[in-house]
């Protein structure tokens, strides 16, 4: 656990395991929309967890976890009113990288994408991963390229090799993919 006496680990160090979706009930618990394969591991009573508000990482411990349609519901320490729940919705929940569960060979968590080069497998360039969107059925890497943002399917058939560690992505686009799916900025 981080001692509250100790500066918090920095925000970009830490690993998105969900995002707090809006308060539930009058005692002030929240409902979390997952981002996590491991809920069950990550959301339980005494477990820490990280927010940050108005530029600060704060620390939450949680107090009372129930599962409701597969999506935890959370009591946390000092929050005791639908006010202070409310106050938290919208806010991401992280946890420090080293207190993650390690992978099997092959797999690898959202936030170990970003970064990597997206290329396709004849070799073209397309851009560099800048955060990894939607649900574990449906994640998209988010690319900026230079012709705008791409987000692509994170699909076995189209990220054909996905190697976090080489920080490399490569991709087999079926045609017109990578235009259909590209937002100018």
């Amino acid at each position: 656990m981080h001692d509250p006496a100790e500066t918090p680990p920095p925000w970009h160090e830490m690993a998105i395991v969900g995002r707090i979706a809006r308060a539930h009930g009058t005692r002030g618990q929240v409902i979390v929309n997952l981002e996590t394969d491991f809920p069950e591991r990550r959301f339980q009573v005494g477990a820490e967890l990280f927010v940050e508000r108005r530029g600060a990482v704060e620390s939450l411990m949680l107090t009372a976890v129930r599962f409701q349609h597969e999506r935890p519901v959370i009591a946390v320490a000092g929050v005791d009113t639908m006010d202070a729940a409310e106050a938290l919705a919208g806010l991401e929940l992280r946890v420090p990288v080293e207190r993650l569960t390690p992978l099997p060979e092959g797999s690898f968590y959202r936030h170990e994408l970003v970064g990597c080069e997206v290329e396709t497998r004849a070799g073209e360039a397309i851009g560099t991963v800048r955060d990894v969107q939607g649900a574990a059925g449906g994640a998209r890497p988010v690319i900026d390229a230079a012709r705008g943002e791409i987000q692509i399917p994170l699909a076995a058939e189209i990220c054909t090799t996905i190697d976090p560690v080489a920080k490399r992505i490569v991709i087999d686009p079926p045609a017109g993919l990578l235009e259909l799916n590209e937002r100018r900025v």
